[in-house]
């Protein structure tokens, strides 16, 4: 797997327990996100190193995570259907910060968007939605934190499913490996992919997102 990974319980203690923060496995110049499929959609992305295939849609939105354990969260360690392959997907930073700049929140704020009629129309506009859900232990309990994760749809899919992705690994195995942890509740032995705060560069981009300073 070439993703590094590190201590769960080390981990913990390096990210903020509260605000809203997007953290993930990250280089100088890639970022890391997440997505769990089937293992037919799985097994032709990682065989091309692209989204694709006759059981993939494109007419439709797909959801990434940059956060593991939100993912873990959300495919029951690999266990859920249509959830049993967990793939990371390498991309480029300015790939992600341009998915952000295109983004917009799933529910009015007045915060982000002022008018409730300027958000309704980038709705009909835009072909990404940004959503902040509480990120959840390795057990599925709530944080006080917030994750991102964000849905892409139409052009800005196509863009990414074809186009964008620098490298898709399926690391199915290593997740299956760590639920075994947690279900013995050995967080002292749970490993992680090495996760960091990911200080966005743009700050006009990092405010409109809902990023906490």
């Amino acid at each position: 797997m070439k993703i590094a990974v590190e201590s769960y319980l080390k981990a913990a203690t390096l990210l903020p327990d509260r605000g809203q923060y997007i953290f993930a496995h990250q280089t100088a110049n890639e970022i890391v996100v997440y997505q769990a499929f089937k293992p037919s959609i799985a097994e032709f992305a990682v065989a091309h190193q692209f989204f694709g295939g006759s059981e993939y849609g494109y007419g439709r939105m797909s959801w990434i995570k940059p956060n593991f354990l939100w993912m873990m969260y959300r495919c029951g360690w690999a266990g859920k259907e249509n959830q049993e392959r967990v793939l990371a997907i390498w991309i480029d930073k300015a790939v992600l910060e341009d998915i952000l700049a295109e983004a917009v929140h799933s529910s009015f704020n007045p915060v982000h968007h002022g008018a409730r009629a300027f958000w309704k129309g980038e709705l009909e506009t835009k072909d990404v939605r940004l959503q902040w859900d509480p990120d959840h232990d390795p057990y599925g309990s709530k944080l006080n934190r917030r994750a991102i994760q964000l849905g892409l749809k139409g052009r800005v899919l196509e863009r990414f499913g074809k186009e964008q992705v620098r490298r898709i690994e399926d690391i199915t195995e290593f997740v299956k490996e760590q639920k075994k942890f947690v279900d013995q509740r050995r967080l002292d032995l749970l490993k992680v992919p090495v996760e960091r705060v990911w200080e966005i560069g743009n700050f006009e981009i990092k405010k409109r997102v809902g990023v906490s300073e």
